[in-house]
């Protein structure tokens, strides 16, 4: 018997997969979580040479529709260790030196440590990863190799803050996406067309994932999920239009694509007759999983849903939690119709 879908379901399942461990090259964790998760929803489910989880769930028409949610988040990982224990980083995804620093780690095998600064650093405006190190608590690098490798890689340490309407996560970014991903999934019945829920690695790399996973499935039509930036705070630059609270967003275009105009209408057609709330969204800045899926093989018509927040690639990005349901509502509603050109 499936249980009743709710919001505060919806919300659980943020937070668990937010707390779930999955930097880029090591979603494994992540990945197990979400298969628990989706595997009574869906017809199949497997695991590609990338490590992209692809949950299948059949159509009563013709066609494939993919949809693509990053499971990896930002982090840092070991380059060297000193004599005297100290681990130097080097990024993994786009991370800010400052916003790391005297910050709490997780590693996969359950080593935390510390985030430090060389006491002979510069201004925190110039201060680069060269200038930080992990502090595990050894006094020596054997001890350190006792607890951790070359090429480990760390998380911030794992989170998630309710603040009533407005969520908070170091992995906010793509967890959210994640979670709306599962839980369309879950509100599906029989789909218009064949549904590749594709939970894709190594985003925050190059989108690394999703060209793989759309090259493979050849859809026809691609949907990417993803948070994306707004403007509602304290003297925020006008970047972009778009504000937490008023609904998805529906991408019209960022720094590496420009949506396919026919499957921008279908998302805002449906979402009007659906009464779901939502806002365009035009970036100068970022990408998606959108663009790899777009240039596949001869081109595959994509857009791409997104989810507004604030603080993106900090520890503590923030999204709205009526944003996040009426990106679910928008994405259940869509798999639900038919994509015509």
């Amino acid at each position: 018997m499936i249980r009743k879908v709710t919001a505060m379901n919806s919300r659980e399942t943020l937070m668990k997969l937010c707390m779930a461990f999955g930097p880029t090259g090591a979603e494994d964790k992540v990945s197990q979580v979400i298969e628990e998760m989706v595997r009574p929803y869906v017809d199949e489910i497997r695991r590609d040479a990338m490590g992209n989880l692809i949950a299948v769930k059949r159509g009563q028409g013709k066609g494939k529709v993919m949809v693509a949610a990053h499971m990896d988040q930002i982090g840092l990982m070991v380059t060297s260790i000193d004599e005297n224990g100290f681990l130097r980083v080097a990024n993994v995804g786009g991370i800010a030196p400052r916003s790391v620093l005297y910050r709490q780690v997780t590693f996969e095998n359950g080593t935390v440590g510390c985030v430090g600064l060389n006491a002979k650093a510069p201004s925190l405006d110039k201060v680069t990863l060269e200038h930080v190190f992990i502090d595990i608590g050894c006094e020596s690098r054997a001890e350190a190799l006792e607890k951790v490798q070359i090429g480990d890689t760390c998380i911030m340490q794992a989170n998630f803050l309710d603040m009533g309407q407005r969520m908070s996560s170091p992995a906010m970014d793509n967890r959210s996406a994640c979670a709306v991903l599962v839980e369309a999934l879950k509100r599906l019945d029989t789909p218009a067309m064949d549904v590749y829920g594709v939970f894709t690695t190594q985003e925050e790399v190059g989108l690394r994932g999703a060209k793989t996973a759309a090259f493979a499935i050849q859809p026809d039509v691609g949907i990417a999920v993803d948070i994306t930036g707004e403007s509602s705070y304290p003297e925020a630059e006008a970047t972009c239009s778009m504000k937490m609270g008023q609904g998805a967003a529906v991408k019209v275009r960022d720094a590496s694509v420009f949506c396919t105009p026919a499957v921008v209408r279908w998302m805002e057609e449906t979402a009007k007759e659906e009464g779901i709330p939502y806002q365009r969204e035009v970036l100068t800045f970022g990408g998606t999983d959108t663009q790899a899926i777009q240039l596949t093989g001869a081109g595959i018509p994509a857009g791409c849903i997104s989810i507004p927040g604030r603080y993106i690639h900090s520890m503590c990005e923030t999204i709205d939690g009526r944003d996040y349901e009426a990106a679910i509502a928008l994405l259940a509603a869509l798999l639900k119709k038919e994509y015509q050109h």
